[in-house]
């Protein structure tokens, strides 16, 4: 039987740069679960905005966490995750993890590899600036996508580009240019991506998320962050 993903990666990570610097002993994470928020907060991206920036404020937190696996009503917010023309089941698994931070935070590369594809998703809603990377570990390729970041990054990737080990891939876009949200970076890991380039489903029907999901392991797999993520303190 071939060897899991999860265990190829548990037994490869201490070779990982951060994909975000990120100090344990010195800064604080808090998790941010998005699965119940009022429409009145989300709707508008300016208040959305003040929101995640009060928090962390508040919390003294570098950056705000969460969201794999989570049923989100926000993405009620765009017709894009609707149920169409045709009715139907609306999209609200949420298929990567938020990190929740400034625009202009730099994103780095914690592992080696190659530029499949990058995209300018502009829907409201949508991933704004996209990157995706094809990377390999003890044989198995596999596919990271970094969504939200500065259209400044992707004009500088091309398809083919191979990209090092701790370089700087991307930064926190703004509102204008990540598909108008609060800045954050939306990590997701694909291991068949398919036809798709520059894009890729981050969330899906709350009937097929067993599938998605397992062709999107959990990114903290990589990112080794929710273990330091706080519950948001009360005021």
């Amino acid at each position: 039987m071939p060897e899991s993903f999860s265990n190829i990666i548990l037994r490869n990570r201490h070779h990982f740069h951060q994909v975000l610097e990120f100090d344990p002993q010195k800064e604080r994470l808090i998790r941010l679960d998005l699965s119940g928020w009022s429409k009145e907060i989300f709707e508008d991206t300016e208040k959305f905005t003040r929101y995640v920036e009060s928090e962390l404020h508040h919390a003294k937190a570098r950056f705000g966490i969460g969201g794999y696996g989570e049923n989100r009503t926000l993405y009620s917010r765009s017709k894009l995750f609707g149920a169409g023309s045709e009715g139907g089941e609306p999209r609200t698994v949420h298929l990567g993890i938020d990190v929740w931070g400034p625009s202009g935070t730099p994103v780095f590369a914690f592992l080696g590899g190659m530029v499949h594809s990058t995209g300018f998703n502009n829907n409201f809603g949508d991933y704004g600036a996209t990157l995706i990377l094809l990377q390999q570990i003890d044989g198995f390729p596999f596919y990271t996508l970094y969504g939200h970041l500065s259209r400044k990054d992707i004009s500088k990737l091309v398809a083919g580009k191979y990209v090092s080990i701790g370089e700087t891939i991307g930064h926190f876009g703004t509102a204008e240019e990540n598909g108008h949200w609060p800045p954050h970076l939306h990590f997701q890991i694909i291991l068949d991506i398919g036809m798709y380039r520059g894009d890729y489903p981050g969330v899906c029907r709350f009937s097929e998320k067993e599938k998605w999901l397992a062709n999107c392991p959990d990114p903290d797999l990589i990112l080794q962050m929710m273990q330091f993520a706080e519950p948001i303190p009360e005021l």
